[in-house]
């Protein structure tokens, strides 16, 4: 009888979180940026951060202003572990010049592929990339803090830094999956740097697709649902004070998002988390907060000076997708990912075999096209690398896809030169 009632359970849990239609299954996933406001070690904010993050329980978390390897461990451990050790896990982190960028996520439902970071002239932008466990589609996110402040200076440099993402992005394949959140410090619809996201290059399918038309500069009364920038209106603990005024942190889609197809933005379901509409010049915890309860408006408000940004997102799971959850890899092996990346021009590229196999190991570019077949072979058990030498080819992004018989695994490497 206990066995009858786990199996109800367990079918019951499995009907909410999938529903058929037109052969197909979906499973939602909640994304979110976050500017954490200089996170570092030994944090007095955590009981604030930790209230936030349970109460909107965000699939995959990609946050900037974190400091180290250390902070992000500290946040993964006494933030989002805190109270159910293995709810999340983080991807990998490299210390760039400056604040750097983050991600964590449900292992559960993902899994992470890749961390490439993109220079700027002030801090690094950074490409993640990870795939859905149960449809095994893969998504490309965005993480990004742009310069700050007014003025023509600082407006031209969040311009380069744009120009910088639009470089990789229109090096895509077309229906390319991918978003970009984070502090964009932008002030209206007319910025170029705004408008460089939007635009269209002839042949290729790198823009980013706001959904939300905004005309005009963000900063007022009317755009006052939209703001996510000061959730205080006096100082401390650093950060900007004014009440919420700006329209800085939001998400961008690439278009293949907002159509029909494997992976898709919900219409309507991005906002700020926590913003009612009625804090302009306020503070996001001035009664009364109609959007989410006391003591959430006040976790928003001694946490960071940023709201939260989120978005959900559908991932259509077909028959075949299905089916293959209940494979497993006979072969047992495991990639690696590729160390140094980003590399110039050598990588070394490591994978596990647990029994003989037929391997191949090859490296594409962007366009699905292989330039380099490293392994072509039967191989017995064993840890193996290989040195990938990039010396002929230009700087971009890469994928090494090993396949053993039936079973393959794709991740991505940067070359920067």
């Amino acid at each position: 009888m206990k066995n009858k009632l786990t199996l109800i359970v367990l079918a019951i849990l499995f009907c909410n979180t999938f529903y058929n239609s037109n052969s197909y299954s979906q499973d939602t996933a909640k994304i979110m940026g976050y500017n954490l406001l200089n996170y570092n070690t030994n944090e007095d904010r955590n009981v604030y951060f930790k209230k936030t993050m349970a109460y909107t329980s965000p699939d995959i978390l990609g946050v900037c202003e974190i400091i180290s390897q250390d902070a992000v461990n500290e946040f993964l451990a006494n933030v989002l572990n805190a109270d159910s050790a293995g709810l999340y896990s983080a991807g990998i982190f490299i210390n760039g010049p400056d604040t750097d960028n983050a991600i964590f996520y449900k292992p559960s439902k993902f899994t992470f592929i890749s961390n490439i970071p993109i220079a700027t002239s002030l801090r690094n932008i950074s490409l993640f990339t990870l795939k859905h466990i149960l449809s095994g589609d893969t998504i490309r996110i965005f993480v990004c803090h742009l310069k700050a402040s007014t003025g023509s200076a600082n407006e031209a440099q969040r311009l380069a830094e744009v120009n910088a993402v639009r470089t990789v992005t229109n090096s895509f394949p077309a229906g390319t999956e991918f978003l970009i959140t984070g502090d964009f410090n932008i002030y209206g619809a007319t910025e170029a740097a705004y408008l460089r996201m939007l635009q269209i290059d002839a042949g290729t399918d790198g823009q980013f697709i706001d959904n939300y038309s905004l005309p005009g500069t963000w900063n007022q009364s009317s755009y006052s649902q939209y703001h996510s920038q000061s959730t205080r209106v006096r100082s401390f603990g650093g950060g900007a004070t004014g009440g919420m005024d700006d329209r800085f942190d939001f998400i961008l889609n690439s278009t293949a998002l907002t159509q029909e197809g494997r992976i898709k933005y919900i219409p309507n379901s991005l906002k700020p988390f926590g913003n009612d509409g009625n804090h302009y010049n306020d503070s996001i915890n001035q009664r009364p907060n109609t959007a989410v309860p006391d003591s959430i408006a006040d976790a928003l408000a001694y946490g960071s000076d940023h709201l939260p940004v989120t978005a959900l997102y559908k991932f259509d799971m077909h028959p075949s997708s299905i089916s293959s959850l209940n494979s497993v890899n006979p072969e047992g092996f495991s990639l690696s990912q590729n160390y140094p990346n980003p590399f110039n021009p050598n990588t070394i590229i490591r994978y596990t075999l647990s029994n003989a196999n037929n391997v191949q190991l090859k490296i594409y570019n962007t366009r699905g096209i292989m330039i380099r077949e490293l392994v072509n072979e039967r191989q017995p058990s064993g840890e193996y690398s290989y040195n990938f030498d990039a010396t002929v080819y230009p700087s971009g992004v890469y994928y090494y896809k090993l396949t053993v018989n039936k079973f393959t695994e794709t991740k991505a490497m940067m070359l920067v030169k």
